[in-house]
C-alpha cells in the first residue's frame, strides 16, 4: 500500500513532478522494499528508509569503503617467502586476494632472481585465516561463488577447466592442470568450466601444486624433501606439500607485492560481484597480531560503522552480502555512499545507462541496488532495497527512472 501523504510531501519537497507513474511507482507499493534518493543534503525520496533489510551483494559497498579507510588506494597485498634450514621453500599467506597464476609467475622470477636454484618442497603457512572459515550464507555448491577463503589462494581459490572430446585440460594456458584439479574436473560434461576448491584444504593443496608446477617451469629444480623432514610443524597435503607454521630458523628472501593496487581490486570486486575478494578483505580487516578471525571481523567492522556513521540497528556478518543475517536501512547505505562520493568511478555503470553507476544485489527473495544516479550535472546517491520477488529488471528501470526525475 503506497502512503500517499507521506511520498507526496517528500516528492513536493524535491520539487519533483507528482505523478508517480512506472518503475518507481511499482516499488512504492511493494510491502516489503525501501527506495531512499538524496542530494547530498536531504532525502528527496524516503520509502521506509529506517527499515533494516537485507542488502544482499551492496554489502560489498560498506566493504569497499571500510577498505579504503584503512589501507588507502594505493595499497598493494603483500606475501612473504621464506628459505627453511632443510632448503624447504616456505609461503606464509598474507591474505592477499588476487593472487593469480601470474603473479606466481612474478614471485618465481624474483625467486630466480634472488639465486634460487633448487628446492626440497614447499610449505604452506595459512595460519592467518587458518583452514577452515565459516563464511555465513556461503553453500556447498561448485559455482565460482561459493570459493571458499584462504590466507593463499591462487585464481580466487577457483579452477578453469575445459573438457574437448572427452579430455579434461586446463581452461587457462597460464594455470598448469593439478592433480587436485583433475579430481574437480571428473564427471564434467564438454565445454568450459569453473568451479571452486571445496574447502580450505582443497585449495591450499591446489595452490602447492601450482607453485610447483610453475617453479619448475621456471627452472627451478624441486627435489624430494629428506625422509623426516619437519614432522612436527607441518602436515602433508600433496606430494612435496606441507602446511604448517614457518619455522623460526627460515630465513625471508623475498616479499611479493601484488602489482594490482586495493583501487584496481575494489573496481574489479564490484564490477564482478567478487565474494572471494569481499570476504577476504573483510577478515583482514579484522586482522589483529598475525590472525584474521570471522568474529573479530564482524566486531572490527560493526566498530568502524558505529564510530564512523553513529549507526544503531544493523547487523553485519559476512563482506559479501551472502548471509541472510546482514540487514542494513536505506538511510544507512547513503550514510556509505556519500562517504564514497570521491570513490563513484569504482562503482559499475549499468550497461544500458550511463547515468548510472551501481552495484547489484541477488539472493532468492532478495533484489537490490544502491549507487548513485546523475541528474544533469549532479550525481545523487540511491538505495533500493528489495526483499521480495520482483522480476529481475526492476531495480535497473528504477535507476534509469531516478535520474531523468
Amino acid at each position: 500500500m503506497v502512503r500517499p501523504l507521506l511520498v507526496g510531501a517528500l516528492l513536493w519537497l524535491a520539487g519533483l513532478a507528482t505523478s508517480l507513474a512506472g518503475p518507481i511507482e511499482d516499488v512504492l507499493a511493494l510491502p516489503e522494499a525501501s527506495l531512499v534518493l538524496g542530494d547530498g543534503q536531504r532525502l528527496l525520496i524516503a520509502e521506509q528508509p529506517d527499515r533494516p533489510l537485507v542488502p544482499a551483494s551492496t554489502m560489498k559497498l560498506v566493504i569497499a569503503l571500510a577498505a579504503i579507510e584503512r589501507w588507502g588506494l594505493e595499497h598493494r597485498f603483500e606475501t612473504d617467502v621464506y628459505m627453511g634450514p632443510d632448503d624447504r621453500l616456505w609461503v606464509r599467506g598474507g591474505g592477499d586476494p588476487s593472487l593469480v597464476s601470474e603473479e606466481l609467475d612474478r614471485v618465481v622470477a624474483a625467486l630466480k632472481a634472488a639465486g634460487v636454484r633448487s628446492v626440497q618442497g614447499i610449505g604452506l603457512d595459512a595460519e592467518l585465516f587458518g583452514t577452515q572459515v565459516p563464511i555465513p550464507g556461503r553453500s556447498s555448491s561448485h559455482n565460482p561463488y561459493d570459493a571458499p577463503v584462504t590466507a593463499l589462494a591462487v585464481n580466487f581459490n577457483t579452477v578453469s577447466l575445459r573438457v574437448a572430446g572427452g579430455r579434461l585440460q586446463s581452461g587457462e594456458v597460464q594455470t598448469p592442470l593439478t592433480p587436485t584439479a583433475q579430481r574437480l574436473g571428473r564427471g564434467l560434461g564438454e565445454g568450459r568450466h569453473r568451479v571452486n576448491l571445496v574447502d580450505g584444504e582443497t585449495a591450499l593443496a591446489h595452490f602447492g601444486e601450482v607453485l610447483l608446477a610453475k617453479l619448475r617451469q621456471g627452472g627451478i629444480r624441486v627435489e624430494a624433501p629428506a625422509s623426516g623432514a619437519a614432522p612436527k610443524i607441518a602436515s602433508r597435503i600433496a606430494p612435496g606439500v606441507v602446511l604448517g607454521t614457518v619455522p623460526t630458523s627460515a630465513r625471508l628472501i623475498h616479499t611479493h607485492r601484488n602489482a594490482l593496487t586495493l583501487e584496481q581490486l575494489l573496481r574489479n570486486m564490484l564490477e564482478y560481484s567478487t565474494n572471494f575478494i569481499a570476504n577476504d578483505l573483510f577478515l583482514m580487516l579484522g586482522e589483529r597480531a598475525g590472525r584474521a578471525r570471522l568474529a573479530d571481523a564482524q566486531r572490527t567492522v560493526e566498530q568502524w560503522a558505529r564510530r564512523t556513521f553513529g549507526w544503531r540497528a544493523f547487523r553485519i556478518e559476512d563482506g559479501a552480502g551472502l548471509s541472510r543475517g546482514n540487514r542494513l536501512s536505506g538511510r544507512q547505505m547513503l550514510d556509505v555512499l556519500e562517504r564514497l562520493r570521491p570513490y563513484r568511478e569504482l562503482l559499475p555503470q549499468q550497461d544500458d545507462d550511463p547515468d548510472v553507476r551501481a552495484k547489484t544485489g541477488t539472493l532468492r527473495g532478495v533484489s537490490t541496488y544502491a549507487g548513485f544516479v546523475r541528474h544533469g550535472r549532479e550525481w545523487r546517491p540511491f538505495s533500493l532495497m528489495i526483499n521480495q520477488p520482483v522480476a529481475y529488471g526492476l531495480r535497473l528501470q528504477v535507476a534509469s527512472a531516478l535520474a531523468r526525475r
